[in-house]
């Protein structure tokens, strides 16, 4: 991966549906090299996906909770057990296994907390293997972003 590729990246995270000549330009090269190196990218899985962001509270969706996990047993099974878990609930939009006080972060939505009470059931009231769990509210949100920094994609110490 060069710094036109990097480019790429950090262009493609501002905006994946930008036009190829936009993007030819901004990494001075023609159009075919651009789709080259993007079609390099996706196939290499660097790119994994290209979504829409949608806008969580224009369907009523305003409620973020950040929630502590701790599970019973620290065993391989029981850990791999719970991410599957997690991953398949709809409201759950992140799972981090952590080091530190608990065992997961997760980073939840709900319309409302008739939902998430819904969603603590299904993950950890009914969970033998959940030890307990903490729950924080988003009071605002600030800033939010999933893309990777542009300094560790455009630089000289980035391979």
């Amino acid at each position: 991966m060069d710094d036109k590729d990097r480019h790429l990246l950090d262009l493609l995270q501002q905006d994946a549906r930008q036009p190829l000549d936009r993007l030819a330009d901004a990494v001075s090269l023609s159009v075919p090299a651009v789709q080259r190196r993007i079609k390099k990218l996706r196939d290499t899985r660097v790119i994994k996906r290209e979504v829409a962001e949608v806008d969580a509270e224009a369907l009523n969706v305003s409620m973020t909770f950040i929630i502590f996990v701790e599970l019973e047993r620290d065993q391989g099974d029981q850990i791999d057990a719970f991410r599957r878990k997690a991953m398949a609930d709809d409201l759950v939009q992140q799972c981090y296994y952590v080091t530190g006080e608990g065992d997961f972060v997760l980073i939840s939505v709900a319309r409302d907390m008739n939902d998430f009470e819904a969603m603590t059931r299904r993950l950890f009231l009914n969970d033998p293997n959940i030890r307990g769990f903490r729950t924080s509210i988003a009071m605002g949100k600030s800033f939010r972003s999933l893309a990777v920094p542009a300094r560790y994609l455009i630089g000289e110490n980035c391979d």
